[in-house]
């Protein structure tokens, strides 16, 4: 009986091994497996023939499991059969058929049960959790395999490729790309997840991870806010757009008609040379954009229209905020501050679970650079909107929020919006 508890033991662990490696594959990241097989080594080999044909190397690892649930089988019911005999007494011949379907019903049912337990549903959570560092770790193991059932696993998938050609006129088996955006995406979230929070993120990780991200970014999320604008009225002197200019340092300033929502373009610092007698005279036109629409699609009507401003609109058709071919490149390469921009936002790093930021910050910035974990939304962008969006209002000065496991302390704030805040990091209990 030893031998067949060894047996048993043995098929069980290699069913385990095989219904693993099958959804490691399909759960990897294909792009760790490209980077593992551009290495030398056994390994980088081992994992360049697996991924080679992945049909083939999914056929094998069926091929393996089916053959180690059949000895299993065996076995198994061998097994549970002298298990029941020896509970009886020879002299109760009575009982043969009685035993008989006992056996077989205990066979299906502690047979299965052994199965889904310790060689299906264990292996599977487990092969799907550490896919990437599981199917390095085995791959030589399963390229032996590989190589013993290759004569096996050709023959299924000739007959499978017949069946798809013949019956619904489909190819075969095709090798699909390496990796998708999805999968390039996520291996870059796990490198930037990993970096210590005291550690800078390499720039050109950041400006890829970016642009992976940039085809996702509406109009709302890049926008300078309503609140932010600066403009004047079209039936304003000179003398005071002059002196706008001067006083905020910009070289573009929009140009609307009554009022904010009403913006009929912009007028460039050069036109004042130009000694024109009235605003309507130098007016140069924006382009108007939803604030739902993808900041690549702006981009692209700003580029043919040679246009740099885009003023985005709310649902109602007011203006919502504006958005400047600068604010689109800096969504891809970040802040680039110049000597005329205000940087007055505020993030400062009391202690180690305090902090002091401006409301204006965005939550993902803060989550990138602090590695912070505050809930992110499409209902709101920075922080202030972060904490109106739970509270349901606008706090009053010294007001505590509480969200998850984040306290807010609200330093300022004005009748229309929360300026700074005070976050501490609690204590899980």
């Amino acid at each position: 009986m030893s031998v067949y508890v060894i047996i048993i033991i043995v098929s069980l662990i290699l069913s385990a091994f095989f219904s693993g490696m099958e959804i490691a594959y399909v759960s990897s990241n294909k792009i760790h497996i490209e980077i593992e097989k551009k290495q030398d080594g056994l390994l980088a080999r081992a994992l360049s023939k697996l991924t080679s044909k992945p049909s083939k190397f999914i056929t094998t690892m069926l091929i393996g499991n089916n053959i180690a649930l059949v000895l299993y089988g065996f076995f198994m019911g061998d097994l549970l059969v002298s298990w029941f005999q020896s509970l009886v007494p020879t002299s109760y011949v009575f009982l043969d058929y009685l035993l008989t379907d006992l056996s077989l019903l205990s066979q299906t049912i502690i047979s299965t049960l052994v199965i889904l337990i310790t060689a299906e549903f264990l292996p599977k959570v487990f092969f799907q959790i550490y896919a990437n560092s599981l199917i390095k770790a085995l791959a030589i193991p399963a390229y032996f395999f590989y190589i013993v059932f290759s004569l096996i696993s050709d023959f299924v998938i000739w007959i499978s490729d017949f069946l798809l050609k013949v019956f619904f006129k489909t190819e075969g088996d095709q090798i699909q790309l390496a990796f998708t955006k999805v999968e390039l995406g996520n291996y870059i979230s796990e490198q930037m997840q990993s970096v210590e929070a005291h550690d800078d993120v390499d720039s050109e990780i950041q400006i890829f991870q970016n642009a992976l991200e940039f085809s996702e970014v509406k109009a709302r999320e890049v926008m300078i806010p309503r609140t932010e604008i600066i403009a004047v009225e079209i039936n304003d002197s000179i003398k005071s757009l002059n002196a706008l200019f001067t006083e905020t340092g910009r070289t573009k300033i929009l140009v609307y008609k009554e009022t904010i929502d009403d913006v009929i373009g912009y007028v460039h610092s050069f036109e004042l040379f130009k000694k024109a007698s009235h605003i309507k005279s130098m007016i140069t036109p924006v382009e108007f954009v939803p604030e739902t629409v993808l900041v690549k699609d702006v981009l692209s009507v700003l580029t043919k229209k040679r246009r740099s401003i885009a003023v985005v609109l709310d649902e109602y058709g007011g203006t919502s905020g504006i958005m400047t071919v600068e604010d689109i490149v800096e969504e891809l390469f970040g802040e680039i501050e110049d000597e005329h921009d205000s940087v007055d936002l505020i993030e400062e790093l009391i202690n180690e679970q305090m902090y002091k930021f401006s409301a204006r910050l965005e939550v993902d910035y803060i989550n990138e650079t602090y590695k912070l974990e505050l809930p992110e939304s499409e209902n709101y962008e920075t922080l202030g909107g972060l904490i109106v969006n739970h509270t349901e209002e606008i706090p009053t000065q010294n007001d505590v929020v509480k969200i998850g496991h984040f306290q807010f302390t609200i330093l300022e704030v004005s009748n229309t919006k929360i300026d700074l805040v005070e976050l501490i990091v609690l204590d899980d209990d």
